[in-house]
């Protein structure tokens, strides 16, 4: 019963995000729009890379705060047409990274269909087309595996997007899954509103990010490894020349974190902060249901 639970959850999400889009709609000057897409669940064991279901939790507690003027439209697989994200305020990415042709990007091409160093004339015209939207003011967050980006044009948007990109080449050979202890950075920016220490499952592959020096950049949230050692930053924020905001969290691994109210705070400050939402004073707090956290 509770899995046929979930699908009717699922499906009502699903139905209701593209039943309400037969076309890209001009926003009124005080509407916005939060764009959630999620890669395909195309690699992991059960409650692990479950993309579309983290999202859908964000999404719920979006929905849920009250706030007016705002909306919210999840797409699963890839991000949509740019006629689409031109009404967005900001875009929210969970999905896997480009480094294997049997996993999908949210955004990007796969890089084992490129020449590595750039993209086809059509993929090449879209970022070209999302980049000036960037500069514009659109907000974007990425959220674990989005962040790990192989070809070289698309980690150069990523970094002046976002402010740092996984690493080129790690070894998936020999990575650490354990309960990590979390840290607010000592900060006053909104997003670290009512955030306090836990902990949480991950893998380290993401705690290597490649963050060159870039004053846009505020660490917000640190890592230590269960037998001590390096700090490491697995979160951050970025704010562009144009007013647009970039917001990573690494984490989210593992479903079951989003049951931990710290973890999904932070997660749902940092899009309304992207989408430049006032972020509650003592944060962002919202009560999922249960299924949506199976």
């Amino acid at each position: 019963m509770r899995t046929l639970a979930l699908c009717g959850i699922l499906t009502a999400f699903a139905i209701g995000s593209l039943s309400a889009q037969p076309g890209a709609q001009p926003a009124s000057p005080d509407q916005k729009t939060i764009l959630f897409v999620a890669g395909p669940k195309d690699h992991g064991a059960v409650d692990r890379h479950e993309y579309q279901k983290d999202l859908l939790v964000l999404k719920y507690c979006i929905d849920n705060m009250g706030l007016k003027n705002v909306r919210t439209r999840l797409y699963n697989g890839k991000a949509p047409d740019v006629r689409f994200l031109k009404t967005a305020s900001a875009i929210v990415l969970e999905g896997s990274g480009d480094r294997t042709p049997e996993e999908t990007h949210p955004l990007l091409p796969q890089d084992a269909v490129t020449d590595h160093k750039s993209y086809d004339p059509y993929t090449t015209d879209r970022l070209k087309q999302i980049d000036e939207m960037m500069k514009a003011g659109l907000g974007i967050v990425s959220i674990h595996y989005s962040t790990w980006i192989n070809n070289e044009l698309g980690g150069k948007y990523w970094l002046d997007w976002l402010g740092g990109v996984a690493p080129w080449g790690q070894d998936s050979a020999k990575v650490l899954v354990a309960k990590w202890s979390a840290a607010p950075v000592k900060s006053d920016h909104p997003i670290l509103r009512g955030v306090t220490p836990w902990a949480y499952d991950q893998e380290e592959f993401f705690f290597k990010e490649t963050m060159p020096t870039d004053p846009r950049r505020t660490p917000l949230l640190q890592v230590t490894r269960p037998a001590g050692g390096d700090v490491e930053t697995v979160s951050w924020a970025v704010e562009r020349p144009g007013g647009g905001r970039g917001f990573v969290f690494t984490g989210s691994d593992f479903h079951k974190n989003m049951e931990i109210e710290q973890h999904r705070r932070i997660l749902v400050n940092g899009v309304l902060w992207a989408a430049k939402l006032e972020v509650p004073q003592g944060g962002a707090s919202c009560s999922p249901p249960a299924e949506l956290l199976k």
